[in-house]
């Protein structure tokens, strides 16, 4: 198998470098700026340079002197995204003010700077709208990787989860499309149905889960098991904040099911009053190992176990599925292979 080499943007605690690796990209740097989710990065990815510094900060100088004239074969990247989530949104169609918003733009200095054969940036379905992601895919045009864009779920690609993301890939090498397979459905079941209880397991990130006051812990006690909400307990049980009109967030307090897919597994994932993240039968919140195995991290991946839990929870929720990355990443080695032999 040949090893093409890759770098990861905004790497977060790794989610695409794992798929990039199971591709067969050598992962040469990752940037990341934020110091919990370096750490994470760290313990499983030995041999990859990490800048864990702003990324407005990093000079590519650096990067060629790594690749040592060898070819960069893939630029791959996941610029943070709040501004243009819906939730930050709030479903309007304009983005949220944020200062990251204009990270794509970085995105873009480091393929004009470091010209690699290919491109993939990954993000939420938002970004399409924005008029500086525009103005990187008019650019990347006249660079002639002829950028391809799809809006996709996760879900048909291996992953137990609902969560839609737009895929951009290039090439100079060729035409290159985003990969839109279909994969056999992935459930909950499958995904953590087999793991330890949290009483007898030996992995410290399985033992990571929210502790309620005694109310709380009785309302969920209440909700039915694989799939039931709040919105099917008394009303007597109703929280204060829920009885405004127009509240929204129908899933927090709910279940996951056994048989579907996991609502999307975002940073609030360790606190069910954020989503549908309650355990299908026991009567607690997923673990953070769960949270990971959902999002498609190996069972044996490291997170630091000695960090708040909400920001292991970010950490995990933000990361891009290591399968869904694999398999955008395995299209683009293919096209590589057949362009490059």
């Amino acid at each position: 198998m040949n090893k093409y080499n890759a770098i990861d943007l905004f790497s977060g605690v790794g989610g695409l470098s794992v798929g990039l690796k199971k591709a067969g990209f050598k992962v040469v740097a990752s940037v990341e700026i934020n110091e919990y989710a370096v750490k994470g990065y760290k313990l499983n990815h030995f041999k990859t340079k990490v800048f864990d510094d702003d990324i407005r900060d990093v000079n590519t100088d650096e990067i060629k002197e790594l690749l040592n004239g060898e070819p960069l074969h893939l630029l791959a990247g996941c610029p943070p995204c709040q501004g243009f989530s819906s939730v930050r949104r709030l479903n309007r169609k304009k983005s949220v003010r944020d200062d990251r918003n204009n990270l794509v733009l970085e995105y873009l200095r480091f393929v004009k700077e470091l010209k690699p054969l290919t491109v993939m940036m990954e993000n939420v379905p938002g970004l399409i709208n924005y008029y500086l992601f525009k103005q990187v895919i008019k650019e990347l045009t006249e660079l002639g990787y002829n950028p391809k864009i799809e809006i996709v779920d996760v879900k048909n690609y291996g992953v137990p989860q609902k969560r839609k993301r737009l895929v951009m890939v290039g090439s100079l090498l060729g035409d290159l499309d985003v990969s839109k397979v279909v994969l056999p459905k992935n459930t909950v079941r499958k995904a953590i149905g087999k793991l330890l209880n949290i009483e007898e397991t030996k992995d410290p990130i399985h033992k990571i889960v929210a502790v309620h006051i005694p109310r709380i812990e009785e309302m969920i006690n209440l909700i039915p098991k694989n799939g039931g909400s709040r919105k099917d307990l008394p009303e007597e049980y109703t929280l204060e904040c829920h009885k405004k009109e127009n509240v929204g967030f129908n899933d927090i307090y709910g279940r996951l099911k056994w048989d579907d897919y996991s609502s999307t597994i975002t940073g609030g994932c360790l606190n069910p009053s954020k989503g549908r993240f309650l355990h299908p039968e026991e009567n607690r919140c997923i673990t953070a190992r769960e949270a990971a195995l959902l999002q498609t991290f190996p069972k044996n991946y490291k997170f630091p176990a000695d960090i708040p839990k909400t920001v292991i929870s970010l950490l995990i929720g933000n990361a891009l599925p290591p399968k869904f990355s694999y398999v955008q990443s395995k299209n683009i080695k293919d096209h590589i292979d057949l362009n490059l032999t």
